[in-house]
């Protein structure tokens, strides 16, 4: 017997991450490739305490099925939460979804068909291009710089389903957009008639200053406002959210529930039981400390290690660090040799939607600790040198 696909799975392609990070289970790789928050900073005696706390309070409403929008205090949190990051919601705007990457899977299924343009920044995040691309859309590529999407290159996306857009230290550049550039955009979208998606998984990891308030707050009624837990609780947990306009709600709760009825109420009331108290006011500053130290050590080892030609940004918040390598360089015929040698990270290319840019790679700086950063770092230089001399 033969199985009998469906065309779109033709487009389900495996992660380009995924497949990289199998090769870091090899012993003695250096990894800074994945985009994995820090083990130590997961507060798991507090999630214990929580999940005792649950178990003996409600444990068999904890256990049973749950309401598809999601448990009412934990949706009651987060209107609180993004509200004061400027965006009016209330709880009825919010879904809690299985990690933030089935958000964008929701939105996919109720915004994109097939032929339809879905217009994304130049590079984007893989795991978006991987929740859209089943749908079919065409990608429009919107011209960026260090700053963001450069103004009026949101002029030619008027037919657009949406813009999906990372603001705050994006992943994979960490760059993170002004206030006077999220303006534009904001204005250039509404110039457009195109409705915005911004995924903020990164917002809260901020080490110098904290960023401008989403664009989704200059866009009332026209965006879809994307977060999750993983970064500042733990990724293991699969809980996120989506804050979306009461005419699109709707539909984006019909595909929840055929999707998977609801998330895990259990995981949704543990996780209520943690920060419904501020816990989160005072853990994520401990993960920002943290985190400051190793980007710093990663900016003083990319100095140090990476040869002539190379261009790189640090970056104000996040966890990557995104590298230009000279023209001609590819970074994916050097992944092999990198990882011989004893380190690895991830090629550029696959976070453009439309291929290219070869000579680019990410960098993860959150998961190694500083003196082995600088140890990966040097393997990395050596590999990178080595095949540049031919060139030079």
């Amino acid at each position: 017997m033969t199985w009998r696909m469906a065309h779109r799975a033709d487009r389900l392609d495996p992660s380009t991450i995924r497949e990289v990070l199998k090769l870091t289970e090899r012993p003695g790789i250096i990894s800074l490739a994945g985009g994995l928050p820090a083990a130590d900073t997961f507060p798991v005696e507090i999630v214990a305490e929580a999940t005792s706390a649950v178990l003996r309070a409600s444990g068999r409403q904890a256990l049973q099925y749950a309401t598809s929008e999601g448990f009412p205090p934990l949706r009651e949190w987060v209107a609180d939460r993004v509200s004061r990051k400027g965006i009016a919601a209330g709880p009825d705007d919010v879904l809690i979804t299985t990690g933030s990457q089935q958000a964008l899977d929701l939105i996919a299924k109720v915004l994109v068909e097939p032929g339809a343009p879905v217009a994304v920044e130049s590079p984007t995040y893989l795991g978006a291009l991987q929740a859209f691309s089943p749908y079919e859309p065409s990608f429009a590529e919107v011209a960026c710089d260090e700053g963001g999407p450069v103004p009026g290159a949101l002029q030619d996306v008027g037919d657009a389903r949406l813009l999906y857009l990372l603001p705050t230290y994006q992943n994979p550049t960490g760059r993170c957009l002004s206030a006077q550039r999220r303006q534009q955009v904001a204005a250039d979208l509404g110039e457009a008639g195109v409705p915005l998606v911004e995924d903020d998984p990164y917002g809260d990891l901020w080490y110098d200053v904290e960023p401008a308030p989403p664009v989704s707050a200059l866009m009332p009624g026209r965006s879809v406002y994307v977060g999750s837990f993983s970064k500042i609780l733990a990724p293991g947990l699969r809980l996120g959210y989506l804050v979306a306009p009461p005419d699109l709600y709707p539909k984006l709760l019909q595909a929840k529930q055929a999707a998977d009825l609801h998330t895990s109420g259990f995981t949704q009331r543990i996780v209520h039981e943690v920060v419904k108290d501020g816990f989160l006011d005072a853990h994520v500053p401990t993960i920002r400390a943290d985190y400051t130290r190793h980007r710093d050590a990663m900016a003083e080892a990319l100095t140090r290690h990476l040869p002539p030609g190379c261009r790189w940004s640090v970056p104000a918040g996040g966890m990557f660090f995104w590298v230009e390598l000279p023209p001609g360089a590819d970074a994916a015929a050097l992944l092999p040799a990198a990882v011989a040698a004893g380190v690895a990270f991830v090629p550029g290319s696959p976070f453009f939607a439309g291929g290219g840019h070869e000579n680019t790679l990410r960098l993860s700086f959150v998961t190694v600790p500083p003196d082995v950063i600088d140890a990966g770092v040097a393997l990395l230089g050596g590999v990178i040198d080595g095949a540049l001399q031919p060139t030079r």
